[in-house]
């Protein structure tokens, strides 16, 4: 069953339940996914569905977060939209996982005492094999605390 089935299923079950604010979240990303698989002329692979997924997670943050310190309405919206959008977004690598996974390109680069000045090579190796299932903020943060060691 693919993305869009399963939440076009949800969407009808939140409709069905009269819960108007996940009806509305999920019809917001199935409008998302639909409008991406029309630019691809397409079906989307699961890796878009994620991408998309994501992007519509990230807009959400931002909007919460660059909100108006009085507009607690808002906040608690974008609460409840990040909480329905989070049980479709694939799962996150922990930092342990990241962690293992700068070590492994570290190790299959040859590098005895890397520093930051690999940091571009290994930033280059790593990022394709991270990319969709980490925070890339994150996985930068990580590779800099490790090349500095």
């Amino acid at each position: 069953m693919s993305m869009i089935d399963k939440i076009r299923e949800e969407m009808f079950t939140a409709m069905k339940n009269k819960d108007k604010d996940r009806k509305e979240t999920l019809s917001m990303l199935l409008a998302a996914l639909k409008n991406k698989a029309i630019d691809k002329r397409a079906d989307l692979t699961e890796a878009e569905e994620a991408e998309v997924i994501k992007k519509e997670i990230k807009q959400t943050k931002e909007t919460m977060e660059l909100a108006p310190a009085d507009r607690d309405d808002i906040k608690e919206q974008c609460a409840a939209r990040l909480a329905v959008l989070q049980e479709f977004a694939p799962e996150e690598m922990s930092e342990d996982a990241i962690r293992q996974t700068i070590q492994e390109v570290i190790a299959s680069l040859g590098l005895e005492a890397p520093s930051m000045k690999d940091k571009g090579k290994v930033m280059k190796e790593l990022m394709p094999k991270v990319k969709g299932k980490a925070d890339g903020g994150l996985v930068n943060k990580i590779v800099g605390e490790m090349l500095q060691s």
